[in-house]
């Protein structure tokens, strides 16, 4: 895997929070290059360990690449992209990949994906989906020289090395009223409005990924979802929760 080389990122793409970097110049430090959207309920669970690594070890020597690579209407305009990163709190550098072109040669199989690149630019690691934080960290350490120190604590108990999962109820496109099972339930939305969730308001700054409802463990429910004036919902995500049985 150590032989497999960074992709050079494309000449043209816009960049956000920094100006355009070329993958040939980050040469001497590790790179950690994560694709992901907005839109997506697993790109937003994944982004508070994106946003502790590049904290704890910026200083260190490592560089933290986001890739935006939308995969819904909402987040393929690289304003609505910029508008996001700053709502969202990301400081390390945003490439917007607006013709999927880094995503294609990467051959990429979907959101999130995360890519960790040594000092000579070639790949160490890798994960696809959510997940293996720990395991990420680690490696990020081996790359720095900081082999044993505490990694970032699970942000939710589904994250629990070990834990066990139920599955979920299958995403649906649109507002999705009735039955489900999950930890967690989202709305990817267009617009800014007040959404009614079983009864009672929620408010959506704008477009993208916003939870709804969340369960400590996988739990069974109804849920009725209805989107007021300004704002319309593309889908509705559930999240695994972990079994309550253990």
């Amino acid at each position: 895997m150590d032989t497999i080389p960074a992709p050079p990122f494309p000449a043209k793409a816009p960049w956000i929070n920094v100006a355009t970097l070329r993958m040939d110049r980050q040469q001497g430090r590790p790179v950690l290059i994560e694709f992901w959207d907005f839109c997506r309920p697993n790109s937003m669970r994944t982004l508070p360990y994106f946003k502790a690594w590049h904290e704890r070890y910026a200083d260190a020597g490592l560089r933290v690449i986001g890739v935006h690579a939308s995969g819904f209407e909402p987040s393929a305009d690289t304003d609505s992209v910029r508008a996001a990163v700053a709502r969202l709190g990301i400081e390390y550098p945003v490439m917007v990949d607006v013709d999927l072109e880094l995503w294609q040669e990467y051959e990429n199989l979907g959101w999130p994906a995360r890519y960790l690149f040594n000092a000579q630019g070639a790949l160490h690691d890798f994960h696809y989906g959510e997940g293996a934080y720990a395991e990420t960290e680690q490696a990020i350490q081996e790359l720095l020289g900081l082999s044993g120190q505490p990694t970032v604590e699970p942000q939710r108990p589904e994250d629990v090395p070990g834990a066990v999962l139920t599955p979920q109820t299958e995403d649906v496109q649109g507002p999705y009223s009735g039955p489900y099972e999950a930890g967690g339930v989202w709305a990817v939305v267009d617009g800014a409005g007040v959404l009614e969730v079983n009864g009672e308001p929620v408010e959506v700054p704008g477009p993208g990924a916003h939870e709804l409802i969340r369960h400590e463990t996988s739990q069974a429910g109804t849920l009725e979802l209805s989107a007021g004036p300004g704002v319309s919902v593309l889908a509705t995500c559930f999240t695994p929760g972990v079994n309550p049985a253990g």
